[in-house]
Order: structure tokens, then sequence, then C-alpha cells
């Protein structure tokens, strides 16, 4: 086969059929974008900018998963390469678990063995595994904090070098690039105790506005939908005790507070704006310049459903007003309808009314436009869920809602989903 052939693989046309007996894996992969590069060597998860996950795949690698599988089997490495992603998210591995000091060598080769250890029977011989070469004497079934350990104690990591690998045992930063894989830029790799992906991106939207906090609520909100969808068709290969796990971590809340202070000041970031009363430094005269406004408009669309509680109202409120440095809110009550007679504006120090100005059903439509029509940096919608999906909006937008309102939304989004704790 040729290499040109060989990139055209397309890992979106087969990941159905490979997921049909994983129903968590197959909900899982349903919400997690796929791209094709050229710019990693084999596969890899990672958390872009706006806290989105992602994976991305180098086509020619995945065809080299075709080929080195079972005759009777064509595509089993292909799945096997497909759940070790997923299982980097599930697990955490590249975000919230991430060990002091970051990213290492030492620490991919952890996370890989922690995997694999699930997926033994799906992964070509020179995949990294707990009880071979050269790993031997290493027991399945450990987490990968357990094999961190291992891998400190035999001396894995140290006098690593340069190139973004981490130094000494792994406790230092790395830099990027490639995560220790052996393989060439087209995925190529010989001998044994190779890893299948690469995390390089791992932990590169951390110091952005989008912080990691937000990430962990998105990953959530995935895992509590794959988990549902488990729960009525099964979990597959998912064993009893990463079942547990997933619901342990769903019972545990993000800070919610922390999340709408970083959402208000990307809504900052997005307030910059060009004009042509400014000079552009870097192109005088050529490119208008950019202004950024001190504070970004954010509209407030609230829910004037009786099951919006006053108790949420309060807790949502207050936090608000800690805010007001910020932004500059504008109020949108709505249900069915936006009673623009109704809207204001609300600024440091302005006393927020708690009152109920409107009744009846809810549709999310009605203040998507309104802040469509508008000119906003950010839109946060205070509701208990009770409408069918919106309309798409043209501002970043986030949701906040109780727990139990949270967990029968009527509908599934990539937009982030916050549970207000009164």
């Amino acid at each position: 086969m040729t290499t040109s052939a060989k990139s055209s693989f397309n890992l979106n046309d087969v990941t159905f059929r490979l997921l049909a007996d994983e129903p968590f894996f197959a909900a899982l992969s349903r919400r997690l974008d796929k791209r094709a590069s050229t710019s990693i060597p084999t596969a890899g998860v990672r958390i872009t900018e706006d806290g989105r996950f992602e994976m991305v795949y180098n086509p020619v690698f995945m065809q080299r998963m075709v080929d080195e599988s079972p005759e009777d089997r064509p595509l089993l490495f292909v799945k096997g390469v497909l759940k070790h992603e997923f299982y980097h998210l599930v697990f955490g591995h590249c975000g919230s678990r991430l060990p002091e000091g970051g990213m290492s060598k030492i620490w991919n080769f952890a996370t890989d063995l922690a995997i694999n250890s699930h997926i033994a029977d799906e992964l070509p011989t020179w995949a990294l595994l707990p009880g071979r070469a050269p790993y031997e004497t290493f027991p399945l079934g450990l987490s990968a904090e357990g094999y961190l350990k291992l891998l400190k104690e035999q001396g894995e990591g140290e006098g690593e070098g340069e190139g973004g690998e981490g130094q000494g045992d792994g406790d230092q930063q790395g830099s990027g690039g490639s995560s220790g894989d052996p393989s060439d830029e087209n995925g190529d790799s010989s001998g044994s105790g190779q890893t299948l992906d690469d995390h390089s991106g791992w932990g590169e939207a951390d110091g952005t506005d989008i912080n990691s906090e937000q990430a962990q609520q998105r990953l959530r909100e995935m895992l509590k939908e794959a988990k549902d969808e488990a729960d009525r068709r099964g979990w597959g290969s998912v064993s009893g005790s990463t079942r547990r796990q997933i619901k342990e971590a769903l019972e545990t809340r993000v800070d919610w507070r922390s999340v709408l202070r970083s959402f208000v000041k990307a809504s900052q970031r997005a307030a910059k704006r060009n004009t042509v009363r400014r000079i552009n430094r870097r192109y005088p005269y050529i490119h208008a310049g950019n202004t950024r406004t001190r504070l970004a408009r954010l509209a407030i669309s609230i829910d004037q459903s009786g099951s919006v509680s006053d108790s949420m109202l309060a807790a949502f409120y207050a936090e608000l007003e800690k805010l007001a440095s910020l932004a500059e809110f504008t109020v949108v009550p709505f249900d069915t309808r936006v009673d623009e007679s109704k809207v204001f504006v609300w600024k440091k120090g302005q006393k927020l009314p708690w009152e109920r100005v409107l009744c009846g059903g809810t549709c999310f439509d009605a203040p998507t436009r309104f802040v469509n029509e508008g000119n906003f940096d950010g839109h946060i919608v205070l509701t208990d869920m009770g409408a069918p999906k919106p309309i798409p909006s043209q501002c970043q937008r986030i949701w906040m809602t109780d727990a139990a309102n949270f967990r029968h939304m009527p509908f599934t989004t990539h937009e982030r989903v916050l549970v207000i704790d009164e």
C-alpha cells in the first residue's frame, strides 16, 4: 500500500462499527472531536484553548494499526488506540491528574501502563504493557501513580536530557513535542515497550483564561452523559472497578464560582475590537489598531420558571456582585419570550431585583435571538434546563442550573453547564 493511500485513512468512517459493542466508549466518542493531522507521529487527546477536548491522529499511523491487526480482526488495534485515548479522559490523565511538575516522559509511560492493563488483548506486541519487557516485574491493574512509583524505583526517567521530556526523576516540567515515543514522524517504530500515542498537548490550556476547572467541568458532563447511556445499554468491556471510579468522580463537584469567574475573564478577552482610531503598532497605517474594553458586556438570561429557586438566584446574584468590576451585565428575563421592557443593565453597586416579572413555559430560542442581535461578549443562562435545545449562540454561552435539573437535562450540549450549590 502506498503512503498516499495510507494517509487517506479517516477514523470517523470506522468508529461507529468499532464501538458498536461498547456503549460507554461510543457515547464518549460522539462527544469528542476527531481530527487528522500529520503534525503528531501517532495519536493523542488534548485540551484546546477554549476548554474542549479533541483527539488528533496521524492517518499514516492509524493505517499502520490496520495493517498490523490480525487478519480476522483487521481493525482490532485501531479499536485499541481509540479506547486507549478515551481511557486517558476517563482517568483524568491529561488534566486535573497531572502530577506536580507537569508533563514528563515518565508520567507518559506511567499513564500508558495503567491504561494498557485494561486493553492488553487489543494492542500490538510492541505497546507498553505490565508483565512484558522491559516491565516484566510490573503487575497488571495499578493506577498511573502506582506505575509512576515503580518507574522511579527502577531509575526510569533519570538523565533524559533535553527535548521537553523532563529531567531527573520526572518531576520537572516538560515543554512539549513528542511524548517519548521513539516513532518517526510517520508513526513508524520498532522494538518493544513503545507508547501508542502523543501526550504533548496535555496541560496546554493551563495558564489561559479558559482554565483547567472549566475543562474538568466539560469532561464531567461528557462522562455523565456516557455513564447514563451505558446504564441503559450496557458498559461493554469497562470493568466494575472502573465503573465505580467514574461514578465516584461524577459525585465530586466543580467549583462553579471559579469557573464563572474564568468565563467572565475570557469574555474580557473577547471584548478586544478593531478600530481605525488607534494606530496598529506592528503595521502602522496598513491595518487598523485595536482597543480593549475594560468591562466585558455580558447578557444574563434568567429563566422565569418557578423551578428556578429564589435561593439559587440569591447565590448567583451574590457571585455577580463580586464580578462587577470585570463586566457589565445586561439582565434578560425570559419565559417563552423576552419582554424587552423588562431588560435592564445592572452595574456595580446597583441592587439586584430578584422578583419574577414573567411566567409561563420556557423557550431558549427567544433569549438567544435577543443576545445574537446585540453586541455582547458572552451569554450566561440561569435556568432549570426544562426546554428543548436552543438555536446556536453567536458568542460563547454558559449554562447554570441546580443539581436536580442537571441530572435530567432534556438535551445534550458541548457548551459548559455549571451546577450551582445553593
